[in-house]
Protein backbone atom coordinates (compact mmCIF):
# COMPACT_ATOMS: atom_id res chain seq x y z
CA UNK A 1 0.00 0.00 0.00
CA UNK A 2 3.03 2.13 0.91
CA UNK A 3 4.39 1.95 -2.54
CA UNK A 4 1.63 2.54 -4.58
CA UNK A 5 0.41 5.56 -2.27
CA UNK A 6 4.16 6.77 -2.91
CA UNK A 7 3.44 6.21 -6.72
CA UNK A 8 0.43 8.00 -6.40
CA UNK A 9 2.09 10.98 -4.65
CA UNK A 10 4.78 11.48 -7.14
CA UNK A 11 2.40 11.23 -10.48
CA UNK A 12 0.21 13.95 -8.85
CA UNK A 13 3.56 16.11 -8.12
CA UNK A 14 4.86 15.40 -11.45
CA UNK A 15 0.73 16.78 -13.00
CA UNK A 16 0.86 19.34 -10.56
CA UNK A 17 4.38 20.54 -11.56
CA UNK A 18 3.63 20.47 -15.61
CA UNK A 19 0.37 22.77 -14.48
CA UNK A 20 2.25 25.60 -13.26
CA UNK A 21 4.88 25.24 -15.80
CA UNK A 22 2.13 26.06 -18.66
CA UNK A 23 0.74 28.21 -16.54
CA UNK A 24 3.53 30.64 -15.57
CA UNK A 25 5.21 30.25 -19.01
CA UNK A 26 2.02 31.46 -20.83
CA UNK A 27 2.24 35.22 -22.07
CA UNK A 28 -0.40 37.57 -21.04
CA UNK A 29 -1.36 40.20 -23.99
CA UNK A 30 -2.93 43.52 -23.55
CA UNK A 31 -4.70 44.98 -26.78
CA UNK A 32 -4.71 49.11 -26.49
CA UNK A 33 -5.93 51.67 -29.25
CA UNK A 34 -2.62 53.87 -29.55
CA UNK A 35 -1.42 56.90 -32.07
CA UNK A 36 1.63 54.87 -33.86
CA UNK A 37 3.97 57.02 -35.85
CA UNK A 38 6.70 56.41 -38.61
CA UNK A 39 10.11 57.64 -37.98
CA UNK A 40 13.34 57.03 -39.80
CA UNK A 41 17.47 57.67 -38.96
CA UNK A 42 17.03 60.78 -41.23
CA UNK A 43 18.34 64.74 -40.50
CA UNK A 44 14.16 65.49 -40.48
CA UNK A 45 12.76 62.82 -38.44
CA UNK A 46 15.58 62.54 -36.05
CA UNK A 47 17.00 66.36 -35.84
CA UNK A 48 20.88 66.27 -36.54
CA UNK A 49 22.88 68.14 -38.99
CA UNK A 50 26.54 67.16 -40.65
CA UNK A 51 28.94 69.53 -39.37
CA UNK A 52 29.39 71.91 -36.34
CA UNK A 53 29.79 75.62 -36.40
CA UNK A 54 32.31 75.05 -33.68
CA UNK A 55 34.51 73.25 -36.57
CA UNK A 56 33.45 76.02 -38.96
CA UNK A 57 31.42 73.39 -40.43
CA UNK A 58 34.35 71.69 -41.71
CA UNK A 59 34.06 68.30 -39.90
CA UNK A 60 31.04 67.49 -42.32
CA UNK A 61 31.18 63.89 -41.87
CA UNK A 62 30.03 64.24 -38.17
CA UNK A 63 26.81 64.47 -37.54
CA UNK A 64 25.68 66.71 -34.24
CA UNK A 65 22.11 66.93 -32.72
CA UNK A 66 20.55 70.09 -33.72
CA UNK A 67 17.17 70.67 -31.28
CA UNK A 68 16.67 69.64 -27.67
CA UNK A 69 18.85 69.06 -24.58
CA UNK A 70 21.76 67.21 -26.46
CA UNK A 71 21.97 69.90 -28.44
CA UNK A 72 25.18 70.49 -30.31
CA UNK A 73 26.33 66.87 -29.00
CA UNK A 74 27.64 63.84 -31.10
CA UNK A 75 24.70 62.03 -32.77
CA UNK A 76 25.38 58.53 -33.04
CA UNK A 77 21.84 57.35 -34.43
CA UNK A 78 21.58 54.81 -31.35
CA UNK A 79 18.46 54.31 -29.59
CA UNK A 80 18.34 55.08 -25.63
CA UNK A 81 18.82 51.56 -25.07
CA UNK A 82 22.07 51.77 -26.86
CA UNK A 83 20.97 49.54 -29.79
CA UNK A 84 20.74 50.14 -33.55
CA UNK A 85 17.72 50.60 -34.69
CA UNK A 86 15.82 48.15 -37.17
CA UNK A 87 12.83 47.90 -39.09
CA UNK A 88 10.89 44.84 -38.98
CA UNK A 89 11.98 41.68 -40.89
CA UNK A 90 9.11 39.58 -41.45
CA UNK A 91 11.53 36.24 -42.30
CA UNK A 92 11.21 33.67 -44.41
CA UNK A 93 8.23 31.22 -42.93
CA UNK A 94 5.82 34.34 -42.44
CA UNK A 95 2.52 35.33 -43.72
CA UNK A 96 4.53 38.02 -46.24
CA UNK A 97 6.14 35.04 -47.82
CA UNK A 98 2.78 33.58 -48.82
CA UNK A 99 1.19 37.16 -49.44
CA UNK A 100 4.41 38.28 -51.67
CA UNK A 101 5.64 34.90 -53.20
CA UNK A 102 8.40 36.62 -55.01
CA UNK A 103 10.31 37.58 -52.32
CA UNK A 104 10.72 33.87 -51.40
CA UNK A 105 14.04 33.26 -53.32
CA UNK A 106 15.70 36.16 -52.21
CA UNK A 107 14.65 35.00 -48.61
CA UNK A 108 15.60 31.86 -48.98
CA UNK A 109 18.98 32.49 -50.73
CA UNK A 110 20.09 34.51 -47.90
CA UNK A 111 20.43 32.99 -44.53
CA UNK A 112 20.19 36.04 -42.46
CA UNK A 113 17.04 36.41 -44.14
CA UNK A 114 15.35 33.04 -42.60
CA UNK A 115 13.98 34.37 -39.18
CA UNK A 116 11.97 36.76 -38.46
CA UNK A 117 13.13 39.98 -36.54
CA UNK A 118 11.78 42.34 -33.97
CA UNK A 119 11.72 46.31 -35.54
CA UNK A 120 12.45 49.25 -32.95
CA UNK A 121 9.52 50.83 -31.37
CA UNK A 122 10.25 54.21 -29.13
CA UNK A 123 7.77 54.49 -26.11
CA UNK A 124 7.26 56.51 -23.05
CA UNK A 125 9.36 53.93 -20.76
CA UNK A 126 6.97 54.98 -17.57
CA UNK A 127 4.52 52.52 -19.24
CA UNK A 128 6.76 50.26 -20.99
CA UNK A 129 9.73 49.65 -19.89
CA UNK A 130 12.87 48.57 -22.50
CA UNK A 131 12.50 44.90 -23.87
CA UNK A 132 8.27 45.47 -23.88
CA UNK A 133 7.33 43.44 -27.78
CA UNK A 134 3.93 45.01 -29.22
CA UNK A 135 2.43 43.52 -32.27
CA UNK A 136 1.28 46.93 -34.48
CA UNK A 137 -1.08 45.87 -37.40
CA UNK A 138 0.48 47.00 -40.59
CA UNK A 139 4.18 47.04 -38.93
CA UNK A 140 4.40 43.58 -37.24
CA UNK A 141 6.13 42.63 -34.05
CA UNK A 142 8.57 45.19 -32.34
CA UNK A 143 9.93 45.84 -29.37
CA UNK A 144 10.40 49.15 -27.12
CA UNK A 145 13.97 50.58 -26.98
CA UNK A 146 14.06 54.06 -27.59
CA UNK A 147 12.18 57.16 -26.22
CA UNK A 148 11.31 59.99 -27.99
CA UNK A 149 11.13 63.75 -27.04
CA UNK A 150 7.59 63.92 -27.88
CA UNK A 151 6.00 60.69 -26.84
CA UNK A 152 4.23 61.05 -23.64
CA UNK A 153 1.69 58.65 -21.96
CA UNK A 154 0.69 54.81 -22.51
CA UNK A 155 -1.31 55.89 -25.93
CA UNK A 156 1.82 57.01 -28.39
CA UNK A 157 4.48 55.15 -29.82
CA UNK A 158 6.83 55.78 -32.59
CA UNK A 159 7.89 52.94 -35.13
CA UNK A 160 11.24 52.58 -36.77
CA UNK A 161 11.54 52.93 -40.75
CA UNK A 162 14.56 52.40 -42.51
CA UNK A 163 13.90 54.52 -45.39
CA UNK A 164 12.21 58.57 -44.74
CA UNK A 165 9.51 57.63 -47.69
CA UNK A 166 8.68 54.79 -46.04
CA UNK A 167 8.10 56.51 -42.75
CA UNK A 168 6.14 59.26 -44.55
CA UNK A 169 3.70 56.48 -46.31
CA UNK A 170 3.13 55.36 -42.79
CA UNK A 171 2.15 58.25 -41.49
CA UNK A 172 0.50 59.06 -37.97
CA UNK A 173 -2.42 55.78 -37.62
CA UNK A 174 -4.25 54.89 -34.84
CA UNK A 175 -4.15 51.12 -34.45
CA UNK A 176 -5.16 48.56 -32.18
CA UNK A 177 -1.81 47.32 -30.95
CA UNK A 178 -1.16 43.84 -28.85
CA UNK A 179 1.20 43.96 -26.03
CA UNK A 180 2.74 41.41 -24.22
CA UNK A 181 3.53 41.53 -20.69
Amino acid sequence: MDDRSNVITRVLKIFLFICLLLVSGCARYETRMIEATAYCGCKKCCEWERANWKYLKLDFWNRYVSKGAREGKEYTGQTASGDDPQEVSPGLFSSDSAQNPWKIPFRAACPWLWFAEDGTIAADTKYYPFGTRMHVPGYGWGTVSDRGGAIKGPDRIDLFFSSHGDALEWGRRRVKVRIKR
